[in-house]
């Protein structure tokens, strides 16, 4: 008898859990191609939200041309990248900031992967063999996250859109989950 009054309880948290993140907050669809909403300046840039929004909450999932992008605000400066980790396309909209030897970076929440929000590059903290005592430093494994130009103009927030002429390591997850709906913003 109590193995079915804690099946029925397992089985009511997960119901409950389910409307939580079913009724969570929404994404901004910005697919060009269907302009519901979105704005498209003329010069190219395209709207993601409203800055004191994105203050409030620190960090915004949108598409673009069906390309998830997340934009954090940290420290008083707006980022933008892909919104999948290029290591294994974690979620990095669910991922926390920190700080590492004076840049901020997205931990991923899957591997804790660290990635730069300024440049896109991926960090590691290796030892030189070679040192007397060798001590472990943060090293670049080189921009392997594609970062998104951030332009504020009157209160809102733009992104320009990605140039795909030069390729890096998360493009591979921004096309696997490209136009995917909710399973691709980590839900």
């Amino acid at each position: 008898m109590l193995d079915l009054i804690i099946l029925g309880l397992h089985f009511f948290i997960c119901f409950l859990i389910s409307i939580a993140i079913w009724c969570g907050p929404k994404d901004v669809d910005l697919d060009s191609s269907s302009t519901g909403g979105a704005e498209i300046e003329p010069h190219g840039l395209i709207f993601v939200g409203r800055e004191e929004d994105i203050k409030k909450s620190q960090r915004i999932t949108a598409k673009i041309n069906g390309r998830e992008i997340v934009v954090f605000y940290y420290e008083g400066k707006f980022h933008a990248l892909d919104s999948r980790c290029y290591h294994e396309g974690g979620p990095l909209c669910h991922g926390e900031i920190e700080d590492i030897d004076g840049q901020a970076c997205i931990v991923c929440p899957w591997h804790k992967f660290k990635i730069t929000l300024e440049t896109g590059e991926g960090l590691y903290e290796g030892i030189n063999p070679l040192e007397p005592s060798p001590t472990p430093k943060w090293q670049s494994k080189g921009a392997k996250q594609r970062i998104h130009k951030v332009t504020r103009d009157n209160g809102n927030v733009y992104v320009s859109p990605p140039d795909l002429s030069v390729s890096f390591d998360s493009d591979y997850f921004a096309d696997k989950y490209k136009n995917a709906g909710e399973l691709a913003m980590g839900k």
